[in-house]
């Protein structure tokens, strides 16, 4: 390109007077500067946008990184301990079954209270009352209380106590109260016995 050429390419331009209204009438020098210039800040732009959004989500990965090593240690622990994990939990389920024979089932529950009274019938006490309370709900169990009331000597309620802690079902004794009575002595125990509630 000559200097005639690039004379012509801004004649009669003066940056004194730039007027926008007036941009078709600019030389072509002139619109040439100013499409390129626009050009280049909305390119400018559209990098800058890209690139900040860009940046943003490399500066999140970053973030989580101490975090997915953290998940990544723990994991590939649990992946190390997996065998004694496996067992420790097929132990767990044995003796959870062990526990669950241990409770009595519905069918079970009058043989139970038979079972009490023989072991007072041995003990030497006399029966005054044993009597199934309503069930009581709880988060994985079901209590069965039972009202128990007997008259005998202090050694014979010990042995009755210590007979029903031997039982092969899981029974306890709760809230005792003892009384003397006209020639002995009257005991009120409530004892409690559990099923595994399925629901």
């Amino acid at each position: 390109m000559n200097k005639d050429t690039l004379r012509n390419a801004f004649s009669g331009f003066d940056i004194n007077n730039l007027d926008v209204n007036t941009a078709g009438n600019w030389p072509v020098g002139v619109k040439l500067i100013t499409y390129l210039l626009v050009f280049a800040l909305a390119l400018g732009a559209g990098i800058h946008f890209l690139i900040a959004d860009k940046h943003k989500a490399v500066e999140r990965e970053i973030s989580r990184e101490a975090d997915l090593k953290r998940q990544y240690e723990s994991k590939s622990f649990q992946v190390a301990n997996l065998d004694a994990l496996r067992r420790q939990m097929a132990d767990i389920e044995d003796r959870f079954s062990e526990i669950l024979k241990q409770l009595p089932t519905d069918k079970e529950v009058p043989g139970l209270l038979e079972d009490i009274s023989d072991i007072g019938r041995q003990a030497g006490l006399k029966i005054e009352l044993i009597a199934l309370q309503p069930e009581v709900k709880a988060q994985f169990y079901v209590e069965l209380p039972i009202n128990i009331q007997v008259t005998g000597t202090y050694h014979q309620m010990g042995e009755f106590v210590s007979g029903v802690s031997a039982i092969e079902r899981i029974v306890t004794l709760h809230d005792y109260t003892i009384r003397p009575s006209s020639d002995a002595l009257s005991m009120t125990i409530n004892a409690k016995t559990y099923r595994y509630d399925e629901n």
